[in-house]
Protein backbone atom coordinates (compact mmCIF):
# COMPACT_ATOMS: atom_id res chain seq x y z
CA UNK A 1 0.00 0.00 0.00
CA UNK A 2 1.34 3.46 -1.09
CA UNK A 3 2.13 6.40 1.50
CA UNK A 4 -0.70 8.37 0.06
CA UNK A 5 -3.69 5.45 -0.04
CA UNK A 6 -2.52 4.99 3.56
CA UNK A 7 -3.58 8.20 4.20
CA UNK A 8 -6.90 8.79 2.04
CA UNK A 9 -7.56 5.72 4.32
CA UNK A 10 -7.09 7.48 7.89
CA UNK A 11 -8.83 10.23 6.31
CA UNK A 12 -12.17 7.96 4.74
CA UNK A 13 -11.65 6.40 8.60
CA UNK A 14 -12.35 9.55 10.46
CA UNK A 15 -14.85 10.88 8.46
CA UNK A 16 -16.93 7.64 8.64
CA UNK A 17 -16.74 7.86 12.33
CA UNK A 18 -17.99 11.09 12.18
CA UNK A 19 -20.82 10.41 10.42
CA UNK A 20 -21.49 7.56 12.43
CA UNK A 21 -21.00 10.14 15.56
CA UNK A 22 -23.74 12.05 14.09
CA UNK A 23 -26.21 9.32 13.34
CA UNK A 24 -25.88 8.42 17.02
CA UNK A 25 -25.43 11.66 18.66
CA UNK A 26 -26.57 14.06 16.58
CA UNK A 27 -24.07 17.63 15.38
CA UNK A 28 -23.69 19.49 18.26
CA UNK A 29 -22.41 16.86 20.15
CA UNK A 30 -19.20 16.41 18.43
CA UNK A 31 -15.86 17.55 18.95
CA UNK A 32 -12.46 16.59 17.66
CA UNK A 33 -11.26 14.36 21.06
CA UNK A 34 -14.76 12.16 20.78
CA UNK A 35 -13.68 12.26 17.05
CA UNK A 36 -10.44 11.32 17.05
CA UNK A 37 -11.25 8.24 20.16
CA UNK A 38 -13.98 6.81 17.76
CA UNK A 39 -11.57 6.69 14.99
CA UNK A 40 -8.58 5.59 16.49
CA UNK A 41 -6.75 7.98 15.86
CA UNK A 42 -5.89 10.88 17.41
CA UNK A 43 -6.82 14.62 18.10
CA UNK A 44 -3.55 16.26 16.03
CA UNK A 45 -4.23 13.78 13.06
CA UNK A 46 -7.81 14.99 12.82
CA UNK A 47 -6.93 18.62 13.08
CA UNK A 48 -4.11 17.60 9.72
CA UNK A 49 -6.75 16.10 8.15
CA UNK A 50 -9.50 18.44 8.30
CA UNK A 51 -8.33 21.60 9.71
CA UNK A 52 -11.14 22.46 12.15
CA UNK A 53 -14.15 20.81 13.87
CA UNK A 54 -16.20 23.50 11.38
CA UNK A 55 -14.57 22.00 8.19
CA UNK A 56 -14.99 18.10 9.15
CA UNK A 57 -18.39 18.89 9.90
CA UNK A 58 -18.52 20.76 6.61
CA UNK A 59 -17.47 17.37 4.60
CA UNK A 60 -19.57 15.21 6.94
CA UNK A 61 -22.78 17.43 5.56
CA UNK A 62 -21.05 16.80 1.73
CA UNK A 63 -21.06 13.03 2.37
CA UNK A 64 -24.64 13.51 3.86
CA UNK A 65 -25.83 15.69 1.10
CA UNK A 66 -24.31 13.68 -1.58
CA UNK A 67 -26.59 10.66 -0.20
CA UNK A 68 -29.69 13.38 -0.40
CA UNK A 69 -28.74 14.13 -4.31
CA UNK A 70 -28.82 9.99 -4.92
CA UNK A 71 -32.40 10.12 -4.00
CA UNK A 72 -33.40 12.06 -6.84
CA UNK A 73 -32.33 9.94 -9.23
CA UNK A 74 -35.36 7.62 -9.46
CA UNK A 75 -37.34 10.73 -10.75
CA UNK A 76 -35.65 10.68 -14.30
CA UNK A 77 -36.69 7.15 -14.89
CA UNK A 78 -39.60 8.15 -17.62
CA UNK A 79 -39.71 3.87 -17.51
CA UNK A 80 -41.56 4.14 -14.28
CA UNK A 81 -44.89 5.59 -13.72
CA UNK A 82 -44.91 8.68 -11.96
CA UNK A 83 -47.27 8.15 -8.86
CA UNK A 84 -43.91 4.81 -8.57
CA UNK A 85 -41.36 7.38 -8.98
CA UNK A 86 -42.46 9.64 -6.40
CA UNK A 87 -43.31 6.75 -4.28
CA UNK A 88 -39.77 5.80 -4.70
CA UNK A 89 -38.07 9.25 -4.21
CA UNK A 90 -40.18 10.06 -1.02
CA UNK A 91 -39.08 6.11 0.63
CA UNK A 92 -35.35 6.74 -0.44
CA UNK A 93 -35.32 10.30 0.71
CA UNK A 94 -36.95 8.65 4.20
CA UNK A 95 -34.09 6.46 4.58
CA UNK A 96 -31.69 9.64 4.40
CA UNK A 97 -33.48 11.28 6.61
CA UNK A 98 -33.77 8.81 9.22
CA UNK A 99 -30.16 8.17 9.51
CA UNK A 100 -29.95 12.03 9.46
CA UNK A 101 -33.07 13.27 11.53
CA UNK A 102 -31.00 15.62 13.01
CA UNK A 103 -29.72 18.00 9.51
CA UNK A 104 -33.50 18.18 8.77
CA UNK A 105 -34.69 19.42 11.89
CA UNK A 106 -31.64 22.02 11.47
CA UNK A 107 -32.43 23.05 7.89
CA UNK A 108 -36.26 23.54 9.28
CA UNK A 109 -34.90 25.97 12.21
CA UNK A 110 -31.54 27.54 10.57
CA UNK A 111 -32.57 27.67 7.09
CA UNK A 112 -29.54 27.76 4.74
CA UNK A 113 -27.07 28.29 7.88
CA UNK A 114 -25.95 24.57 8.17
CA UNK A 115 -24.68 24.97 4.89
CA UNK A 116 -20.66 26.36 4.31
CA UNK A 117 -21.56 28.00 1.39
CA UNK A 118 -24.55 28.74 -0.58
CA UNK A 119 -23.04 26.61 -3.10
CA UNK A 120 -23.55 23.61 -1.11
CA UNK A 121 -27.20 24.70 0.31
CA UNK A 122 -28.12 25.75 -3.96
CA UNK A 123 -27.10 21.50 -4.51
CA UNK A 124 -29.33 20.59 -1.54
CA UNK A 125 -32.69 22.15 -3.20
CA UNK A 126 -31.62 21.30 -6.81
CA UNK A 127 -33.38 18.29 -6.73
CA UNK A 128 -36.86 20.07 -5.71
CA UNK A 129 -37.47 21.09 -9.15
CA UNK A 130 -37.50 17.30 -10.13
CA UNK A 131 -40.40 16.79 -7.67
CA UNK A 132 -42.17 19.37 -8.75
CA UNK A 133 -41.95 17.99 -12.25
CA UNK A 134 -43.36 14.43 -10.99
CA UNK A 135 -45.87 16.19 -9.25
CA UNK A 136 -46.88 18.47 -13.06
CA UNK A 137 -47.25 14.56 -14.36
CA UNK A 138 -49.20 13.31 -11.92
CA UNK A 139 -51.78 16.05 -11.57
CA UNK A 140 -51.79 18.24 -14.67
CA UNK A 141 -50.78 21.56 -12.82
CA UNK A 142 -49.09 23.52 -14.25
CA UNK A 143 -48.68 27.06 -12.04
CA UNK A 144 -45.37 26.97 -10.28
CA UNK A 145 -46.54 28.27 -6.83
CA UNK A 146 -48.83 25.41 -6.81
CA UNK A 147 -46.85 22.75 -7.55
CA UNK A 148 -44.49 24.43 -4.31
CA UNK A 149 -47.55 24.51 -2.49
CA UNK A 150 -47.75 20.55 -3.23
CA UNK A 151 -44.41 19.27 -2.91
CA UNK A 152 -44.22 21.17 0.68
CA UNK A 153 -47.98 19.50 1.26
CA UNK A 154 -46.14 15.90 0.34
CA UNK A 155 -43.22 16.35 2.05
CA UNK A 156 -44.83 17.64 5.42
CA UNK A 157 -47.45 14.83 4.95
CA UNK A 158 -44.31 12.50 4.90
CA UNK A 159 -41.39 14.04 6.86
CA UNK A 160 -43.20 15.17 9.97
CA UNK A 161 -44.51 11.61 10.96
CA UNK A 162 -41.12 10.24 10.30
CA UNK A 163 -39.16 12.81 12.23
CA UNK A 164 -41.91 12.56 15.28
CA UNK A 165 -42.18 8.30 14.82
CA UNK A 166 -39.71 7.96 17.94
CA UNK A 167 -40.86 10.23 20.13
CA UNK A 168 -44.43 8.78 19.35
CA UNK A 169 -43.61 5.04 19.99
CA UNK A 170 -41.49 5.55 22.82
CA UNK A 171 -43.09 8.40 24.86
CA UNK A 172 -46.66 7.65 24.31
CA UNK A 173 -46.86 4.26 23.11
CA UNK A 174 -48.21 4.69 19.81
CA UNK A 175 -47.28 2.38 16.86
CA UNK A 176 -46.86 4.11 14.27
CA UNK A 177 -47.72 2.65 10.35
CA UNK A 178 -44.89 1.64 8.20
CA UNK A 179 -43.60 4.22 5.98
CA UNK A 180 -45.08 2.11 2.92
CA UNK A 181 -48.39 2.41 4.69
CA UNK A 182 -48.22 6.40 5.09
CA UNK A 183 -47.24 6.67 1.65
CA UNK A 184 -50.36 4.48 0.05
CA UNK A 185 -52.45 6.60 2.28
CA UNK A 186 -51.18 9.89 1.70
CA UNK A 187 -51.27 8.66 -2.08
CA UNK A 188 -55.13 7.38 -2.21
CA UNK A 189 -56.05 10.59 -0.53
CA UNK A 190 -53.86 13.21 -2.53
CA UNK A 191 -53.83 11.80 -6.12
CA UNK A 192 -56.55 8.98 -6.79
CA UNK A 193 -59.42 10.79 -8.04
CA UNK A 194 -62.87 8.92 -7.88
Amino acid sequence: MSHPDKKQQTKEKILQSTLEFIQKEGFEAVTIRKIADLSSTNISLVNYYFGSKENLLSEAIEVILNSFQHTFSVLDNTAIPPQDRLKQFLLNYLQVIRQYPELLSRIIVMGSTPFTSQQEYGRFLMGFPKVQNTIRELTGEQQSERLLAMMLQIFGAIFLPALMSPILESGAVVEMPSIEEQLNLLFERYFDQK
